[in-house]
Formats: C-alpha cells, sequence, structure tokens
C-alpha cells in the first residue's frame, strides 16, 4: 500500500488553538519535522496509517534523552512542559542502563477532537543518563562536550525544534568509546535533544488495526522491522499497557575529524492502552482515556530502548 502524505488537522468544528496553546503546539509541531526529517520510517508509517484508518493519528507520548550531569538532565526540558501545564508523575529506574525518568502528564482535555499535534496533547517522558555512574573515560568525553555548551541547558526546546547540537561536534573515536559503554551516551551525543521518538495511540484508531497485534502485522506486512528485543510486542505485569516499535533509522553523520560513517536516528512506537478492570464492562464507545491504564512501565520501556541498539540495527540491515 502507497503512503499517502499525512497531514495533522483540526475539524472546523474546533476552534483554532490561540496564544499560549498555539505556540506550544507550534513548539511541538516543530520538534515533530525533524523528527520526521530524520525518521523516515515514522513518516512512511504514519501516511499508511492514514491511509488505512483515516485521520485518526493521535500521539500517546514523545520522549528525549538527555546527559543527567551540569544541569543537561531532565530539567533542562522540563521546565518547559510544567510552565504549559504539564505536570511530573512517575520516575522510572533503570539500573543496568544507568538511566533514570521522569513522565510528564498533560493538561487536562481542551475539548480538541483534532489529530496528531493538534490532538490531544501527548504524555512526555524525558530520561537522563546518570553520568557518574559511567567509567572515568567516558565522563570525561562526556564532561568535556558539556563544557563546550556554554549555558545550551537552557535552550534544550530550541534546539530540539532545530535539530541543532548545543556542544561541539564530536569526533569519530569519542562516538565510538562512548558507543562501547553505553550506547544511549552515543546517541546523545549525536543527536542531542532532538526528540527521540514518538508514539502512535492505536486503541484512539477506528479501524481494525487500533488492536496493537493487527497493528504490528499491518506494520510488518508493509516491510518495516519492529523491535524484537523481549519479543516484539512489550507487555506490562498487569496486561493493560502493551508496545511496540520499529528498529530506529540511521544516517550518515559527519564527524568534527572529517569521518562520515552511518549513526542511529530516532524510531516509532505504538502503544494500546486497555479499560482498567473496574471499567473492563464499558461499551467501547463509552471508554475514554481516563478510564485506561495510564503511566508507563519499567519492564517495557528498558526494551524500548533497545530500538536504537547495534543488536537492532545490524538485524535491520540484514
Amino acid at each position: 500500500m502507497a503512503a499517502a502524505p499525512w497531514p495533522a488537522s483540526v475539524p472546523a468544528s474546533d476552534p483554532p488553538p490561540k496564544g499560549a496553546d498555539l505556540f506550544f503546539r507550534s513548539v511541538l509541531s516543530k520538534m515533530q519535522k525533524v523528527y520526521l526529517s530524520r525518521n523516515p520510517t515514522a513518516e512512511k508509517i504514519l501516511g499508511l496509517v492514514h491511509s488505512y484508518d483515516g485521520d485518526n493519528i493521535c500521539f500517546d507520548h514523545f520522549a528525549f534523552r538527555t546527559f543527567g550531569v551540569d544541569g543537561y538532565g531532565i530539567n533542562s526540558l522540563a521546565d518547559f512542559f510544567t510552565d504549559f501545564g504539564y505536570e511530573p508523575r512517575e520516575e522510572l529506574r533503570f539500573p543496568a542502563k544507568k538511566l533514570r525518568a521522569l513522565w510528564f502528564s498533560p493538561p487536562k482535555s481542551d475539548g480538541y477532537t483534532g489529530t496528531g499535534i493538534y490532538g490531544p496533547l501527548p504524555r512526555i517522558f524525558i530520561s537522563e543518563l546518570l553520568v557518574d555512574e559511567l567509567s572515568a573515560p567516558s565522563q570525561e568525553i562526556i564532561c568535556k562536550y558539556i563544557k563546550t555548551s556554554a549555558k545550551g541547558n537552557k535552550y534544550a526546546v530550541l534546539a530540539s525544534t532545530s535539530g541543532e547540537l548545543t556542544w561541539e561536534k564530536p569526533i569519530y573515536s569519542d562516538f565510538q568509546a562512548l558507543s562501547r559503554e553505553s550506547e544511549y551516551a552515543a546517541w546523545a551525543l549525536v543527536n542531542g535533544y532532538a526528540l527521540n521518538h514518538a508514539t502512535v495511540s492505536t486503541h484512539r484508531l477506528e479501524s481494525d488495526i487500533r488492536s496493537i497485534g493487527k497493528f504490528n502485522k499491518f506494520v510488518e506486512d508493509n516491510g518495516f522491522k519492529l523491535n524484537t528485543e523481549g519479543g516484539i510486542l512489550k507487555v506490562s505485569p498487569d496486561g493493560l499497557l502493551q508496545q511496540s516499535s520499529t528498529v530506529a533509522d540511521s544516517s550518515l553523520f559527519t564527524f568534527a575529524d572529517g569521518i562520515t560513517e552511518s549513526i542511529p536516528r530516532s524510531y516509532i512506537e505504538f502503544a494500546e492502552r486497555l479499560p482498567l478492570p473496574q471499567f473492563k464492562d464499558l461499551q467501547d464507545k463509552e471508554v475514554k482515556e481516563h478510564h485506561r491504564r495510564d503511566g508507563f512501565e519499567v519492564g517495557n520501556a528498558d526494551k524500548i530502548f533497545e530500538s536504537t541498539s547495534r543488536d537492532q540495527l545490524t538485524r535491520r540491515s540484514a
């Protein structure tokens, strides 16, 4: 099936966004533009879903990666979202990856029935690498670049909307050294504050692919490879949060020392949130987002992180 261009839209029945809301959504739109320009897989899948299901695509969450050192971690991005009504929720820890994350719930529904950026606002998931838990050589590399950023952490959102690094472009040997210890660190070094992934809310779709199992088959049948870490479908212990993701796209990157190599970019995720037990008897049309499982799950997220790993990228190119 050929992909049609995917437009996010505002129905004529909705008031156009204005003031602070218009500004906030325009910032998200610019982040998304950078993301789609570096992740052709996401753009193609969104187009295919739009062609098959209609104009029903909404985002479950947007995710970012950061360095948890010298003010360049979660808070460098979080303040922007909390200023526009987001609320910090639960912290998640990933000891093996030396990561912590915090997710933020969006402001209460503003009545929009649009899609994409102009639909229900996505949750925000921001993770940070616990730099002080890395080896001394890796800490030294990261801090070397952070020092070249001046006060770039104050402009993390601007960097995300432009796709630019706030620190000096790295040399290839530093990227390689970080990759050996932390693929997350290497990704953040070359991608900075760029949107790591966007997540489609499958249960908001209208056709049969609103079931994530059928959605995954739809994606694979159209020639895309999904992250197989822990199985294609990542399921929370309560069974109510089910997630999957593609393997990250790659692109050529010219390092500061003139070496050009392929680096991992972003990927697209899919999530189905099932109704909580106390609402399981509601009819489908009666189920609203607040009836469904909220939040995130460490086990699921840990495997989704692997979408940018060398193992998954190697499998993609096989």
